[in-house]
């Protein structure tokens, strides 16, 4: 019997091969296209879950209330909470300052470039990340321990065994030495923390002068709690603590009027699970990542493979009548219904099972590209998961069972009777056909116009001026084995008579995301008068407003020939001259790191960050106790490359031992937005398989529609119809599907959108007539699918499809 009904199935499916083909390009495209994007998403919701303590770790930020009442949170800790809070709550078990930082590692004469991270003692303890060499309970009792990664012990080591041996690190400007006290394996690919190694965070430059101040800060802060504690009970009691310690700064918020937090506090501190911090994207400084943009990934794959479904129950529903006999004549022989069910679901169950083997083969071919387009790090591991394996085949069978359960129960439910007489006659088949022609489209419709904002804002961020021109710029990461000035100078000597060179400067900040891979910012609060200011503190040299195309707007700007510039004068943008409330504030002095600046220009405002977030104002100085970490050349348009090969061999002269990384500020800039750019790829794959697939169905209903109506088409050409009017009548019915599904799906994506534009501080106005582009397109797109069939059928001699009557 089972042989029978095999031959069956293939016999049929080889029958209708045109409708089996589309059915099953359909669902191995969505198989495929589902599969990676559902890896994609489980991994990012993995990040953090491999510790084995992970519900019990949080981190740490501050919340407070800006001018407005809007909400503030900040993740930037001083030194001396962390040992107080240790002190003062004995429900926490563990606490560890975390710096993400980088530093030149030095063994003999060979130096590597490492990740070298700050942490305290209790960091080991809290976290999983298994040792392979050395005991994590005295691993870091001494500030000269350093613990290594598995990678850093084979790079530097060799397959020598690197416990108990020396090491020198690149620390304020000089070389410190280390002991190697314990190996850890690598972390995983989905951990928040990414490092080579790890050494004591009193090693910090500025921590013997900063340890006791509780108004500076640099680092992030993590907590572990005993078990049992109940965390929100822990943050409500932090509040006496942050009265106590922070008893100066809330008094001053409060003389200057600033409203209470969302919590009834001045300023509170809150606890962050440490299964949500992947997903910060407010305090991560641009390295988090939304869970809108993962659950994103997940509709999308649903999306996708709903499409597919929907064309296959509406194919196999239309092709119904045309198996009707068949089921009778079954029927009148003695066949129970429910063994023609399975007869019909087991051919969907083997149709399912090619386009599932097919997809499982497309997403393995397209597994590096998806990784490139997307930044994934998907494996061969990751297919052959026992939980992906077990998802997978459930997902199968749910699938098999939607997609042909309901068009399996629909055949079968013929009477035998009025079908041998050929009276069958099915109720208002047309309403679940439409209906799930108008989901295709809407879900098609809802990520044209996705898709269409995406690029737009895109495009928008990435126009939009930014105070300083960045085109033909080119950022040198000085690296932490030079010290940044005597670099500076060297390439200022090295290149004064270069035509193609025609400004130099330095900065403690980079603009864009560089090669280098780092980002650094400070920002100071201090008071002015009444007034509480906030700014970004930025190191620079002399030529930096000239380097980076800066507008001076009052007063002069730094240069050599005044002393003081290199330690007590800085240049404001013009957005603090009016936080300062100064007309003109030449020659005033402020006071931000207890000690007092003396203004002497104002400069127009610029974007130092992306365009996330509100610039803030920014004042600018030259003290040499902050470093110059990248140096900035302007070169000539005509000869960018030219310019970049001349920079490019001097720096090799003055850092022989070091790798070149230099970059374009335009292209740093552009990296900005790499989320946005990938999540732009995401949705514009997704729309067109999308429309792919639901041409591909729709082109299908309009075949099978109409060699339904063969014989009314043959009566109205006889009876003088036209061509166009036998077209048009054809299409009609179809673009008011499309018409129904672009009403549906504009306010939808309308709120979606809105709520994704939500997250930038500058963003685009969504416009109505992108709702009536996708509105045209897919109608367009809809009545060149339905199109072809039509006019093939409305230029059919009509006496061949009459001449049975």
């Amino acid at each position: 019997m089972f042989s029978n009904y095999l031959k069956i199935a293939i016999r049929t499916l080889w029958k209708h091969r045109t409708h089996t083909l589309i059915n099953i390009i359909g669902l191995s495209v969505a198989f495929g296209t589902c599969i990676l994007l559902f890896l994609t998403a489980t991994f990012e919701l993995s990040y953090d879950t491999f510790h084995a303590d992970a519900d019990r770790i949080f981190r740490l930020s501050f919340l407070t209330s800006n001018r407005d009442g809007t909400p503030e949170k900040s993740a930037i800790m001083p030194y001396p909470i962390s040992p107080a809070l240790k002190a003062e709550f004995p429900e926490i078990e563990g606490v560890s300052r975390f710096f993400d930082r980088s530093a030149p590692v030095r063994r003999g004469n060979q130096t590597f470039s490492k990740d070298v991270r700050m942490a305290d003692a209790d960091f080991l303890h809290m976290f999983t990340f298994p040792f392979q060499k050395g005991n994590p309970q005295t691993a870091m009792n001494s500030l000269s321990d350093i613990v290594i990664s598995e990678k850093m012990a084979q790079d530097v080591f060799g397959k020598e065994d690197p416990l108990g041996k020396p090491l020198q690190l690149r620390i304020n400007d000089g070389w410190q030495a280390f002991t190697v006290t314990g190996v850890i394996h690598n972390a995983p690919k989905n951990s928040t923390f990414d490092f080579d190694a790890l050494i004591r965070s009193d090693n910090a430059p500025d921590y013997q002068e900063n340890k006791t101040r509780w108004d500076h800060g640099n680092h992030d802060v993590y907590i572990k709690l005993k078990a049992g504690t109940d965390p929100q009970t822990l943050q409500r009691r932090t509040q006496a603590f942050m009265n106590k310690y922070f008893a100066q700064e809330i008094k001053e918020q409060k003389e200057q009027g600033y409203p209470k937090n969302e919590l009834g506090f001045q300023k509170s501190l809150l606890l962050e699970p440490m299964r949500d911090v992947h997903f910060n994207t407010e305090t991560t400084n641009g390295q988090g990542i939304s869970r809108t943009y993962v659950y994103t990934l997940l509709l999308i794959g649903l999306f996708i493979l709903a499409i597919a479904c929907i064309n296959f129950i509406n194919l196999t529903i239309a092709q119904s009548l045309s198996r009707a006999r068949e089921v009778g004549v079954r029927k009148s022989l003695g066949a129970k219904r429910g063994q023609l069910f399975g007869q019909i679901w087991g051919e969907t169950l083997m149709l399912c099972l090619a386009a599932l083997l097919i997809g499982l083969g497309l997403a393995y071919v397209c597994l590096p590209t998806f990784n490139r387009l997307f930044r994934s790090h998907l494996t061969l591991v990751d297919f052959l998961n026992p939980n992906t394996l077990l998802a997978t085949g459930l997902g199968f069978l749910f699938i098999s069972l939607i997609a042909g359960g309901y068009p399996s129960w629909f055949v079968t439910r013929f009477n035998a009777v009025e079908v041998l007489k050929g009276s069958v006659k099915v109720s208002r088949p047309g309403i679940l056909r439409n209906s799930l022609i108008v989901s295709q489209f809407t879900i098609a419709c809802l990520l044209i116009v996705c898709t269409i904002i995406v690029h737009q804002q895109i495009s928008y961020l990435q126009q939009k001026p930014v105070g300083l021109d960045k085109e033909q710029v080119i950022s040198i990461p000085v690296g932490g084995e030079l010290n940044g000035e005597v670099a500076l100078k060297a390439m200022r000597d090295r290149l004064a008579n270069q035509p193609n060179i025609t400004a130099i400067s330095g900065s403690g900040v980079n603009i864009g995301a560089g090669l280098d891979g780092s980002s650094t910012r400070m920002i100071f609060g201090f008071l002015y008068g009444k007034r509480d200011i906030t700014c970004d503190w930025v190191r620079i040299d002399t030529d930096y407003l000239k380097t980076m195309g800066i507008k001076l707007i009052q007063g002069r700007d730094f240069s050599t020939k005044f002393s003081t510039d290199s330690s007590s004068a800085v240049l404001i943008t013009q957005s603090m001259a009016k936080a300062l409330g100064e007309a003109n504030p030449i020659g005033k002095y402020i006071k931000p790191d207890n000690k007092s600046f003396q203004i002497v220009g104002v400069v127009s405002d610029f974007n130092l960050y992306s365009l996330h977030q509100k610039a803030k104002p920014i004042a600018l100085q030259m003290q040499a106790k902050h470093p110059i970490q990248y140096i900035l050349v302007r070169v000539n348009l005509q000869n960018l490359m030219d310019a970049m090969d001349i920079i490019k061999g001097t720096w090799k002269t003055i850092a022989p031992k070091q790798e070149f990384i230099g970059s374009f500020l335009d292209a740093n800039t552009e990296r900005w937005y790499k989320k946005e750019q990938r999540l732009a790829t995401i949705f514009s794959s997704a729309a067109g398989i999308a429309i792919l697939l639901s041409c591909m169905g729709l082109f299908s209903i309009a075949l099978i529609s109409i060699q339904q109506r063969t014989k009314e088409i043959g009566v109205r050409k006889v009876l003088g119809a036209s061509i166009p009017n036998i077209v048009a009548l054809l299409c009609k019915d179809f673009l008011k599907l499309v018409i129904v599904a672009i009403v549906i799906a504009s306010p939808i994506a309308w709120y979606a959108m809105n709520k994704w534009l939500a997250d930038f501080a500058y963003k685009i106005d969504i416009a109505w007539w992108v709702f009536v582009l996708a509105g045209f397109l897919a109608m367009g797109i809809a009545v060149l699918t339905v199109s072809f069939q039509s006019i093939k059928a409305a230029l059919m001699n009509p006496v061949k499809s009459l001449r049975s009557e």
